[in-house]
């Protein structure tokens, strides 16, 4: 089985400088790229990357969406370890936790998945590798 690498990315602007110049608008992208990097790693990651930002941006109406959506993501980078053949370290209670801590989620979740990227030698975003599972 194989699934195609994502983009290694700078933790701290990911958290705090790209969404401060983009008021916000950066955070929503990122997020979309990283469900949809979950997407095309592993197939039997089952996610639709638009409904993961609509959940996150306009879920705050129903107040639960966002922090499922939260917490699904950062399940969704543990089954991404696991398929890269790691031992799962992203906890997405951690993750659903730091939402709450300066929004400290992002900068969590894009350091664990940069871990799966290292793993394969940080290859170009995109292209194929084999999985471990």
């Amino acid at each position: 089985m194989t699934g195609r690498v994502g983009k290694t990315r700078n933790i701290f602007l990911v958290w705090l400088i790209w969404p401060l110049i983009t008021l916000g608008i950066y955070h929503l992208v990122w997020y979309y790229k990283v469900n949809r990097e979950a997407r095309d790693f592993d197939e039997r990651i089952d996610v639709r990357p638009g409904m993961a930002v609509v959940a996150i941006a306009l879920g705050w109406i129903l107040i639960v969406p966002p922090f499922i959506s939260v917490y699904n993501t950062g399940d969704r980078i543990a089954r991404m370890q696991r398929a890269a053949g790691m031992t799962p370290t992203c906890n997405p209670w951690i993750g659903l936790v730091l939402v709450f801590v300066f929004s400290l989620h992002s900068l969590y979740y894009q350091q664990e998945l940069n871990r799966i990227w290292t793993l394969y030698g940080n290859r170009p975003e995109g292209e194929h590798v084999s999985l471990a599972v």
